[in-house]
């Protein structure tokens, strides 16, 4: 069994104002800190329009791509651009995911990372905001609940803010575990623990700013890890986001690179226990480009051993 890296050079296309911190950088600096690992990569296809619209209804989808300027940039909120290239890096970051469960499932990889860009876990239902557009990893546990028929999956989201568009999206998907850990306060505001969905399957774990690796560990061992257990999902799907890393300019938590690390194996080895170590991990946010791209490679090195 391998790792897979799904991408496309699309996704480097999507270009945001001077001075953003979602820049096209980041997803070179991430492929950069991956060359030489042992990966099967992958071309990122296109999502279908029923993948996306298992979760994104059809006036928004047709919305975004109807905004997409021929030149320039198109503001969608206060954070939030689209250039001319950008609903085609949306689309195959969508479609990395997705087709990240199919390998997965399929038994061709035991393990895949997608790196993509615009990241996802912001967008909700109908609005697209911080960075975002359409849900990458809840339409990738969409997919893999209705197209594969599973009954149990798992979305873990690590970034340091809230996932607050996967858990608008899955909010009402009793088949789907969502546990989300994230500084509070932070923006978008949201990642209380009562938010915890219309069925109870929502897990928000908030962390206190300035605290560090030794708080993480002790939250995820204290609360995610057991309820991963009891859910017994058939599939783990990450959302990756890196900017907890203390070099990050974009929020207060202090990880290490090690702490990234760390977090990746425990959950390797849990989905070795539940589910056959089968994982779907799909890049989010990161925003110093050297810690970003040291973390990453820590994340997927672990990815690697445990698909080896």
């Amino acid at each position: 069994m391998t790792t897979a890296l799904i991408t496309h050079a699309d996704c480097l296309q999507h270009v945001t104002p001077d001075g953003h911190p979602e820049r096209v950088a980041r997803l070179e600096h991430v492929l950069h800190a991956l060359e030489g690992l042992d990966l099967q990569r992958v071309t990122a296809p296109m999502a279908a329009e029923d993948d996306l619209l298992r979760l994104h209804p059809k006036d928004y989808v047709d919305g975004i791509r109807a905004a997409a300027p021929q030149a320039g940039f198109a503001q969608v909120d206060g954070d939030t651009f689209l250039s001319p290239g950008s609903v085609a890096a949306a689309y195959r970051a969508a479609g990395a995911a997705i087709r990240a469960v199919d390998l997965v499932l399929g038994g061709d990889v035991q393990n895949a990372f997608a790196a993509v860009r615009p990241p996802g876990h912001h967008a909700e239902t109908d609005t697209a905001m911080g960075f975002c557009f359409f849900g990458n990893a809840a339409l990738a546990a969409k997919h893999a609940l209705e197209h594969h028929g599973l009954k149990r999956v798992a979305v873990v989201d690590f970034d340091v803010h809230h996932g607050n568009g996967t858990q608008d999206l899955l909010w009402d998907e009793a088949r789907a575990l969502v546990i989300t850990s994230q500084q509070m306060p932070l923006w978008p505001g949201s990642g209380k623990p009562e938010e915890d969905g219309a069925h109870g399957q929502i897990m928000n774990i908030p962390l206190a700013p300035e605290s560090g690796g030794s708080e993480m560990r002790a939250a995820y061992q204290a609360q995610a890890f057991p309820r991963l257990q009891a859910f017994n999902p058939e599939l783990i799907i990450i959302s990756a986001g890196f900017d907890a890393h203390q070099d990050d300019p974009l929020a207060n938590l202090n990880w290490s690179t090690d702490d990234f690390g760390w977090l990746t194996a425990e959950l390797c080895t849990l989905a070795r226990e539940i589910c056959s170590g089968r994982i779907v991990s799909t890049l989010e946010g990161g925003y110093d480009l050297n810690a970003l791209a040291a973390a990453t490679k820590a994340h997927v090195e672990e990815l690697i051993k445990a698909g080896s």
